[in-house]
């Protein structure tokens, strides 16, 4: 049976595993993903809620906000696990997250290449439109 909680600090070690396992090419477990960042991350409002299986974290979300959207950010699933409705749970459960706190619009960035995350989104109602994201960097771990 699959359960849902959220995720605390003393998940650090299953949380970047999990990225690992799934495939996130753009974690920096030196940088900005670090034990110390994700922390303070946590301890400024970020939330994660995990998905886990007989006690073994199988898919995980980081939910962020703007101040004016809700953001679903590293959205992940074990590959032993995909293909089970559980990205989809997660965006369930990130939107309603995200509503409990007076967010109405919801967002994702997703890499072109990403074309499985782009098929869940869709297929949860959320569009795509041509924005050029740009950004610039203080190091090459942030």
């Amino acid at each position: 049976m699959i359960t849902s909680r959220r995720l605390t600090a003393g998940d650090y070690d299953a949380i970047l595993a999990l990225w690992q396992r799934a495939g996130l090419e753009s974690i920096r477990p030196q940088g900005r993903d670090s034990r110390a960042a994700f922390a303070e991350q946590l301890a400024r409002g970020q939330v994660v809620l995990g998905l886990e299986d007989a006690g073994r974290l199988v898919a995980c979300v980081v939910i962020t906000d703007d101040g004016r959207k809700g953001w679903i950010n590293r959205l992940a699933v074990d590959p032993e696990h995909r293909r089970r409705g559980l990205g989809a749970r997660l965006i369930a459960e990130a939107e309603n997250a995200l509503r409990a706190r007076g967010f109405r619009i919801f967002c994702a960035l997703i890499e072109n290449e990403n074309t499985a995350s782009l098929t869940l989104f869709q297929r949860e109602k959320y569009r795509t439109h041509d924005i050029v994201y740009v950004s610039k960097r203080d190091g090459e771990d942030v």
